[in-house]
């Protein structure tokens, strides 16, 4: 049975950092296409990262060079640094996992949710003013 669980979200003021972990059983992250989303508040799941097989991370325009989407094989856990955090990031960010799936869409924000079939239960993250 596949389990994906987030841990590190919170509450940070606008340019915080947070750490986004979501350890993984029942699969080898380094064979799945890896994924963060995130959903705010009358907004459909939108990508952020992704990370393949391939270990070539990508990133949607709106987090590219504040966020890194990286992982840990020996573990099985997958990660999300986030930077320079304003109130527009706020959401439940949610892991994903789905293996056989095109994970290289130079925008990650291009990736459709219901193309994942595996997901973690999400952490809140919030930023304030």
């Amino acid at each position: 049975r596949v389990q994906l669980v987030e841990s590190g979200g919170g509450s940070v003021e606008t340019g915080g950092s947070l750490r986004l972990a979501c350890a993984a059983s029942g699969l080898n992250i380094g064979d799945y296409c890896m994924a963060w989303f995130r959903e705010s508040t009358g907004r459909e799941r939108e990508g952020v990262a992704t990370l393949g097989s391939d270990d070539r991370p990508k990133y949607a325009r709106s987090v590219k060079g504040r966020f890194t989407i990286s992982k840990d094989n020996a573990k099985n856990i997958l990660y999300l640094q986030m930077n320079s955090l304003t109130p527009g990031d706020t959401a439940v960010y949610f892991c994903a996992a789905e293996k056989g799936i095109f994970c290289s869409y130079e925008d990650a924000g291009l990736h459709a949710a219901r193309t994942f079939g595996n997901w973690g239960q999400g952490a809140q993250v919030t930023v304030s003013s």
